[in-house]
């Protein structure tokens, strides 16, 4: 299958202004942009630049989110907003809204958060449904130390999915996060194939040495990368320990028809535009040659 290689906006890429970001992605050879919002203007810009939208934030759904809070008002308001979303997004054409699921009190336990996402995500998945809108759950378990994210782990996905079995509430795979916290990112993906709404080209690499000094809690006195807690690191593709090319083979196995859509997380190619630019090429050309330029294997 000749996969469409995505990517999200990185920080610099991103504030040259989605006209200038989009004609360079379009250079360079990028399929998909995913974006933080759309609208007609955004819609228009892809189009002009031949390029087709992935994944949007959702409103108020991606970090620290009210979706999560404990009151009642700011909680509706979120709801409202994301519902909002999904009717104006979905008369455009567009199909994924990507989310992450952190509390916006930190320090609120993944078991009371999950108490309070049952009470607003099935009535928010319906409208999903009703709209043909698919909901993709980023796995990034939050800020440490208390790593608060719902749906970073099998374990809660699956009492999540035993909630809301519809397929418009599901994953963005993402191995990198699972890389570091000690799940295998290849039984995951069998194991929730249905699930995957959308899929992210990032990586991570574990960093045996800083293993040693420190475990697998965070380094006492810092980290020498940005993108890390200590005894691993996110990178792009080919640079850490995830093997593509099964992952190609697998997703083609369970018919994903999705992107692989770059997120740029790398302490090398960060901080400058030309450093986000030479990362953003580099990963690219990392995912054609498992995704692009030659068949799959098992195709």
């Amino acid at each position: 299958m000749n996969r469409k290689i995505g990517m999200r906006l990185s920080p610099n890429i991103g504030a040259e202004g989605i006209e200038a970001a989009t004609a360079w992605a379009s250079g360079i050879g990028i399929d998909v942009i995913d974006v933080p919002y759309y609208n007609e203007e955004v819609k228009a810009v892809l189009e002009k630049a031949g390029l087709e939208v992935g994944s949007i934030d959702g409103i108020g759904a991606v970090g620290q989110t009210k979706l999560l809070s404990l009151d009642d008002k700011s909680r509706s308001e979120a709801v409202d907003a994301l519902l909002n979303q999904i009717t104006e997004v979905a008369e455009l054409g567009a199909r994924v809204i990507f989310m992450c699921l952190v509390p916006d009190d930190l320090n609120m336990s993944r078991k009371e958060a999950f108490e309070i996402w049952k009470k607003s995500f099935p009535s928010i998945v319906q409208h999903a449904e009703k709209h043909n809108i698919y909901i993709a759950l980023e796995g990034w378990p939050g800020p440490s130390p208390q790593n608060p994210t719902l749906g970073c782990t099998p374990e809660m996905l699956r009492e999540m999915f035993k909630v809301v079995p519809s397929n418009h509430f599901g994953i963005n795979y993402d191995p990198s996060h699972l890389v570091r916290l000690g799940i295998d990112y290849k039984r995951f993906l069998n194991e929730f194939a249905e699930k995957i709404n959308y899929c992210h080209g990032k990586d991570t690499k574990i960093l045996q040495e800083e293993l040693y000094e420190s475990g697998v809690i965070p380094s006492t006195f810092g980290s020498h990368y940005d993108f890390s807690e200590g005894s691993w690191r996110y990178t792009i593709p080919g640079q850490g320990d995830v093997d593509w090319a099964e992952i190609a083979v697998q997703l083609n196995n369970i018919g994903y028809k999705g992107p692989v859509s770059i997120e740029l997380e790398d302490h090398y190619y960060w901080g400058s535009i030309e450093a986000e630019r030479e990362g953003i090429v580099e990963a690219k050309e990392h995912l054609e040659i498992h995704f692009k330029n030659k068949a799959i294997v098992g195709e």
